[in-house]
C-alpha cells in the first residue's frame, strides 16, 4: 500500500473515531438533527458503534478493506438521508469523505 493510501486511511480512521465520540456524547444538536428525521430515539448510539467499528477497521492494515466497506455504507446512508431532506451543503463533507475512501483502499 502506498504512503498516501496509508495516510488517508489513518486520517479517515481519526475522522470516524471523532464522529463516533460525538455521537456517543450526544450533545443537544446531535439529538435534534437525528430526531428531526425518521430515526428512532437513541439511534445515535447505534451510529456511534458502527462508526467506532469503522475507525477500528480502518486503523488496522489487515481489516482496512472491511473498514472501507462499512465506511462506504455509513457514508452512503448519510448522504441519501441528507439529500432526501434537501440539506445539500450538509451532505457535501460526507460525499468528499466517500471519495477519499477509494484512494485509502488502494
Amino acid at each position: 500500500m502506498s504512503e498516501l493510501g496509508n495516510l488517508m486511511a489513518e486520517l479517515l480512521a481519526v475522522l470516524f473515531a471523532a464522529a463516533a465520540a460525538m455521537n456517543l456524547a450526544a450533545p443537544g444538536f446531535v439529538r435534534s438533527l437525528i430526531q428531526g428525521g425518521t430515526f428512532a430515539r437513541g439511534f445515535y448510539y447505534a451510529v456511534a458503534s458502527a462508526q467506532a467499528l469503522t475507525a477500528l477497521f480502518l486503523a488496522l492494515h489487515q481489516t482496512r478493506i472491511w473498514g472501507g466497506i462499512l465506511g462506504a455504507i455509513i457514508l452512503f446512508v448519510t448522504v441519501v438521508s441528507l439529500l432526501n431532506r434537501r440539506k445539500y451543503l450538509y451532505a457535501l463533507p460526507a460525499i468528499l469523505a466517500m471519495i477519499a475512501l477509494a484512494p485509502a483502499m488502494a
